[in-house]
């Protein structure tokens, strides 16, 4: 089939069990010597199944300022994380360090917060959710804020919130990328999260869609965060729109069938891309005819390197235009 010019692939890591560093690195190396444009990582500290005691959490942006320096051209990010589980000002510090670290390779995705249970098993609060988009919004006027104060303002950057507060801060973080590392802001809500996405995002993604084989329900959200934008009097053309697709791709049925039961939902396998290689570019052509630019791979097996360059090999070259591939530094 006819590819798409200017669709970005990129490879989002949620493994079923958890994981160490050295895996996450040998993944995140994988896809960037097979050529994708990034890797991202999820931000839980529970796995799909919240009872496996065989999930092992690891940090997101701890992990992520290890690869900044391990890896040299994928851009990094997560996809997306929990505004509940950091201070917007640390998490614009943070976030600023690893940009710095990469060289500018860093964007921001940031959400509500969704898994109870998650809060509940580390002691993190888990309000209400009126109140956690309240804080979302909040929490992205800050680090955005932070990010567009200028050197050497007298008066700093200040905020008064119902959740937060900052006042006079004269030495804000200073990431790598002007005027700040992408934003990233995505849901399926059909009101708030448009909203504030048109106010902040620089990337909107339309999430994960639940047998939405055909795209029809991500045009509508991409429609309707274009007239969130319009409302405000903002392009929607400013911004990159991205769905999620989980995938399992293999060169026999057998093999796209094995990689599709590590997923371990019959929920997740009913909206994913499994099977043949020119299966899998089918449906990411169906993704960027409902007006994705940018679509996100979800792996679950972090130990199938194999399983990231058959797709680099088999679908990347048929579906998007990405720089040259490159070994690992």
């Amino acid at each position: 089939m006819a590819g798409h010019e200017g669709v970005r692939l990129r490879v989002l890591m949620e493994p079923r069990h958890g994981s160490r560093y050295e895996e996450i690195l040998a993944l995140a190396l994988a896809t960037e010597h097979a050529g994708f444009d990034a890797f991202f990582r999820s931000d839980h500290l529970l796995g799909v199944d919240p009872n496996d005691p065989t999930y092992r959490p690891t940090d997101c942006w701890t992990t992520l300022g290890g690869l900044a320096r391990e890896t040299s051209r994928v851009r990094l990010g997560a996809l997306v994380g929990a505004a509940t589980f950091r201070a917007p000002g640390l998490l614009a510090t943070i976030v600023a360090s690893v940009d710095e670290m990469s060289g500018g390779r860093v964007e921001l995705g940031l959400g509500t917060g969704w898994f109870a249970r998650e809060h509940a098993a580390f002691g993190i609060p888990f309000p209400p959710t009126g109140e956690r988009f309240d804080r979302l919004e909040e929490q992205l006027a800050i680090i955005t804020g932070l990010w567009r104060t200028p050197t050497g303002d007298d008066a700093g950057f200040s905020f008064e919130g119902s959740h937060y507060r900052v006042e006079a801060n004269r030495t804000p973080p200073r990431p790598a990328q002007g005027p700040h590392p992408p934003v990233i802001i995505g849901g399926s809500g059909p009101r708030r999260t448009p909203a504030i996405a048109a106010r902040y995002a620089d990337e909107f993604n339309g999430a994960l869609t639940i047998g939405d084989a055909s795209g029809e329900q991500l045009r509508e959200r991409f429609a309707v965060f274009a007239r969130a934008c319009e409302a405000i009097g903002r392009d929607p053309d400013e911004a990159r729109r991205s769905a999620v697709l989980p995938v399992a791709c293999g060169v026999t049925p057998a093999q796209a069938q094995r990689r599709a039961a590590v997923m371990g939902s019959e929920l997740m396998r009913s909206t994913a891309a499994i099977g043949s290689p020119a299966e899998v570019t089918e449906r990411i052509a169906a993704l960027a005819d409902a007006g994705a630019d940018t679509v996100y791979l979800h792996i679950y097996d972090i130990h199938d390197l194999d399983h990231i360059a058959l797709i680099g090999a088999e679908v990347l070259p048929h579906v998007t235009s990405t720089p040259e591939r490159t070994g690992a530094r």
